[in-house]
């Protein structure tokens, strides 16, 4: 039994609450069309519920979850064990925590199209691994196979789906563990003797079956069926005249939100077959939901309720649909009277959203700014119309956070905006706005730490601050609730929305995420101080390790303004350390204002698909002090997908030019090294028609660094990447501590200017390398090798030729993870790689 679930009573209020919520932070309330409204009174009538269960964002079946939520209108969820934080990014340069915070959001908006709820559990995505077992041992199996079984036990899956089978042909340690607990969860959560302190809030729950969606990803062999016997046939792939899309056309739509994975993919039409393989349970032989059922007639007290939906239907006119909602309220009052809790709380849910779209209701909340600090007066307009001719007035406006309420009876005209603007005060205690499971440091390599337990899974936190209102329907009051959501304008995309932010009085951000000492010369610290509110005043000091100074130890601030920036320098000195080898401290920016201490920093992750993400991390850097040297001193960086090593080179003295179509045409030769950065020959299509320059300069006597790249979607480049022929693989190494033994000891690279030994590849984190070349030319030589456990060695991960007068290296070894993280022995690793034949 686990006994470390911090369950509270915040769950009673989540599990209780009755009035239908639009939004979480950041949308607005989605307008239904009719055929939608057609689709979602069809659905009334269907009380069945299936979870699909996978790993990391975009691993789901995104036809079969369409397919789920609007043909057999079942209540769909997808689970992703994890965010997404250990995946490549294509836009930018974010990893880790960063990375999944964008990989929520666009599974959120992949959701808003196919049609199911999106869950999460609190496991964090640390890389690629190879096994389940070393899976489960990162991220602690007890607790997350809890937050699965809590999942299953709130949403009371009728079926479970496996994106992955629970052995190595899941191609990813990560999948099949996803399947293994999925398995694991499907029994514990009927067991009453299994994670028992969630039984106050929920009940068991047994699925009728737990099923393997088979798969062959990129492959026409999509549609083979399974060695499997046990297995059952579903077409996935129609048409909804209702929607006027197939669920593949939906899909494709849905799973191009993934940007920052590359996965736009083209809508396809036509029949799906996909194969459901038993796993457990009750056996299926036509249907999915075989044995289960799905009608009102599984739950006691319902009689009547399907013939009002029916009549519902039936009388259903798309271009007068709230001629419909007086049948809707006698439908939501039937509801109300039934003894199963689950179906009363998601039937009531679904009728509701159906009364405020028959009713052309909109409504939402709106501060005058996008920000606020606690203490500070704003104001919140709140709008709202009826746009149809049924019979609604507003009783009661309540501002929750905020505790104000107003009293009223107005009623609705057809198609009259109103708009009330309340001047409200922020909470001294509101608590700051940022995502959830990022708030407090994690609690191991493998898992977030969330100590409201009333959250766990959600994808966002729901807003502190709302408004709720109350309005008279038919004769019958329904509460409904908006997030307090900041609303503007973009000149070029239009309105939008972003979520309302809590923020500290002043910010603090340090220039760069690492600083490197090669030397006892002191360093320039460039801090950047934000107000957020008006006339914010103080002072910021540097907080260092025993040992080193820092000049000036303090320095005053004052704005006027909100939002207001000013840039402070500290001139920081390391402590005297004459011994070889490296030390790691970090140091952080403390701000100090009338209200008290804050070490925050502010940063916001803003791309043009997602609402921008805010959140307010320690101000801090590490600090390296490392025996380093380097020869040459101008690079010229090449930008692939987004890294942060040109950063990390400059910390190191380097003179870094960042190459783009203007500085690719000039001459190459006044660079002592050309770095290429990750995924650039897979994202930069301009870099096929450099290559021939490129090598020319190798030939020439330049040195040239191409970091990893991705063997699909490579550009194809006469004559290959280098000067001599490599191919690339999948071929990784995952265990960031492995061993790396040194095949040419006496090579230049391990020797000038720095000697690498075993001790430079500490520390190292997520891995050591990946996308290895497994074939190359016998002019490459092989210098370091390396492998996962029970693995036959890995040798491809550095490869250096000589070619002309100069030098060609290739390697796969993760240093755009390392270097951004200040490990001193990459750093020194590098430096050699660019200096190798100066």
């Amino acid at each position: 039994m686990r006994r470390n679930h911090p369950l509270n009573r915040l769950i009673c209020q989540v599990l209780a609450a009755s009035a239908l919520s639009f939004g979480a932070t950041a949308q607005a309330i989605k307008p239904m069309p009719t055929g939608e409204m057609i689709l979602n009174l069809k659905k009334l009538n269907v009380l069945g519920s299936a979870m699909y269960i996978a790993a990391h964002p975009d691993d789901e079946n995104t036809i079969m979850l369409s397919w789920l939520a609007k043909e057999r209108k079942v209540r769909t969820s997808y689970l992703s064990i994890t965010r997404g934080d250990g995946g490549q990014n294509l836009i930018g340069p974010e990893q880790a925590e960063l990375m999944g915070l964008i990989r929520t959001q666009e599974l959120l908006a992949a959701r808003s199209i196919d049609g199911p709820e999106q869950y999460f559990t609190r496991a964090n995505d640390f890389g690629f691994s190879k096994t389940t077992e070393e899976t489960l041992q990162i991220w602690g199996k007890d607790a997350v196979l809890g937050d699965v079984v809590w999942r299953i036990r709130n949403l009371r899956p009728d079926v479970i789906i496996c994106r992955f089978p629970p052995d190595a042909r899941a191609g990813h340690g990560n999948h099949s563990a996803s399947a293994a607990l999925a398995e694991e969860a499907f029994a514990a959560a009927a067991d009453p003797t299994k994670f028992t302190e969630q039984l106050k809030f929920v009940k068991p729950w047994q699925a009728k079956r737990i099923v393997w969606n088979t798969f062959n990803f990129g492959t026409v062999a999509q549609t083979q069926k399974p060695a499997e016997k046990d297995f059952i046939q579903v077409d996935i792939g129609v048409y909804n005249p209702l929607l006027g899309k197939s669920y593949n056309e939906i899909a494709a739509e849905s799973r191009s939100q993934h940007k920052s994975q590359g996965f736009g993919v083209p809508r396809g039409r036509g029949a799906r077959p996909e194969y459901l393989v038993h796993k457990a349970g009750e056996k299926a032989t036509k249907d999915a939901f075989d044995g289960v059922d799905i009608t009102w007639s599984r739950v006691k007290g319902s009689e009547g309720i399907q013939d009002l939906i029916n009549e519902a239907v039936s009388k259903f006119n798309p271009e007068k649909p709230e001629t419909i909602v007086p049948i809707l309220v006698k439908a939501y009052q039937k509801v109300e009277g039934i003894q199963d809790e689950y179906w009363k709380t998601q039937k009531r849910k679904e009728i509701e959203s159906l009364i405020v779209a028959c009713s052309g209701l909109y409504f939402e909340a709106n501060p005058n700014e996008f920000s606020a600090v606690r203490g500070e007066k704003v104001n919140v307009a709140l709008s709202y119309i009826k746009r149809s001719d049924a019979n609604v007035s507003l009783k009661k406006v309540h501002l929750t956070g905020f505790e104000k309420d107003t009293t009223l009876t107005q009623s609705l005209g057809n198609n009259e905006l109103n708009r009330i603007t309340f001047p409200v005060t922020i909470p001294a205690n509101q608590p700051l706005t940022q995502p959830y499971w990022l708030a407090e440091k994690k609690m191991g390599k493998g898992m977030y730490r969330v100590d409201d337990a009333s959250i766990i899974g959600l994808p966002e936190k729901p807003a502190d601050l709302q408004a709720e209102l109350t309005f008279t329907i038919e004769g019958k009051d329904f509460t409904f609730k908006t997030p307090v959501i900041y609303k503007y304008t973009d000149e070029v995309r239009g309105e939008l929305y972003r979520t309302y932010e809590i923020r500290p009085e002043v910010t603090a951000n340090i220039a760069d995420k690492v600083y490197v000492f090669a030397d006892n010369q002191p360093k320039e610290v460039e801090v950047t101080l934000k107000a957020n509110k008006a006339d914010a005043r103080g002072s910021v000091a540097l907080e260092v390790p025993k040992g080193w100074k820092v000049d000036p130890t303090t320095t005053i601030f004052q704005f006027s303004n909100k939002y207001q920036e000013q840039k402070v320098v500290f001139k920081v000195s390391p402590a005297d350390i004459t011994h070889a080898g490296a030390s790691e401290a970090t140091f952080r920016a403390v701000v100090t204002t009338p209200s008290g201490t804050s070490d925050k920093g502010l940063l916001t992750v803003a791309y043009d698909h997602i609402p921008p993400q805010t959140l307010f991390p320690v101000a801090e850097a590490k600090i390296v002090k490392l025996d380093i040297k380097k020869k040459g001193n101008n690079i010229g960086y090449i930008m692939g997908a987004g890294d942060e090593v040109a950063s990390a080179l400059r910390q190191i003295g380097y003179k870094v030019t960042m190459l783009g179509e203007k500085e690719l045409d000039e001459d190459l030769s006044k660079y002592d090294a050309i770095v290429v950065g990750v995924r650039a020959y897979n994202t930069e299509p301009r870099l096929k028609f450099y290559q021939k320059k490129l090598m020319e300069y190798v030939q020439n006597g330049g040195n040239m660094v191409v970091q990893y790249q991705v063997n699909n979607n490579l550009q194809k480049v006469d004559g290959g990447l280098g000067p001599y022929d490599f191919k690339l693989s999948r071929d990784r190494v995952t265990v960031e501590e492995a061993e790396i033994r040194f095949l040419k000891p006496e090579h230049p690279i391990l020797n000038v200017p720095n000697e690498i030994t075993a001790k430079d590849f500490d520390g190292w984190i997520q891995e050591r390398g990946l996308y290895f070349s497994n074939e190359w030319d016998g002019k490459y030589e092989t210098i370091i090798s390396s492998n996962d456990p029970n693995e036959k060695p890995a040798d491809g991960g550095l490869l250096y030729a000589k070619y002309g007068k100069g030098n060609y290296i290739f390697t796969g070894y993760a240093f755009f993870r390392q270097l951004p993280a200040g490990v001193s022995g990459a750093y020194r690793l590098f430096a050699n790689l660019i200096s190798v034949g100066k």
